[in-house]
């Protein structure tokens, strides 16, 4: 994604298959873009802060820090341990830590390491399905590889 507002004021995706999807601003600051006849919009950062008051804001960022220095525990936990005062002497709130994850959303780094993978099931193959031009074509490359 690039953005420059010295040069032009526009967010700019780019995607992997080489499309580049553009962000044009509203008379309001909300970003917009046409996406398969459909608008879709884009909130930044900047206009959810200011749904809040400066001191919010300010007692959200404590609450990011304080979830980021206690080794990052889910938003429900932070919750938790703040509601049972198992913190002493914490200035955060239940509503800071909402705030925040509405400001910035999720912690990502809190759920890193925590998602466990699923062992997948084992593919099998039936060698009769596979046609007998393959089956030769196959084993010739094989043994011209070898």
């Amino acid at each position: 994604m690039t953005y420059d507002s010295t040069a032009y004021d526009f967010f700019e995706v780019h995607k992997a298959d080489s499309t580049n999807h553009v962000f044009k601003p509203l008379k309001k600051g909300l970003f917009y873009s046409f996406v398969n006849n459909d608008v879709v919009l884009l909130t930044t950062v900047e206009d959810k802060i200011y749904k809040y008051t400066v001191r919010e804001y300010s007692n959200a960022r404590k609450a990011c820090d304080l979830q980021n220095i206690i080794g990052r525990p889910s938003t429900q936990d932070l919750i938790k341990y703040v509601e049972n005062n198992m913190i002493p002497n914490c200035p955060v709130t239940r509503q800071d830590i909402l705030r925040v994850e509405d400001i910035l959303g999720p912690n990502i780094r809190s759920k890193k390491g925590k998602t466990t993978s699923t062992k997948q099931k084992h593919v099998q193959v039936d060698l009769q399905d596979i046609p007998k031009e393959i089956m030769e074509n196959m084993a010739k490359w094989h043994w011209q590889l070898m």
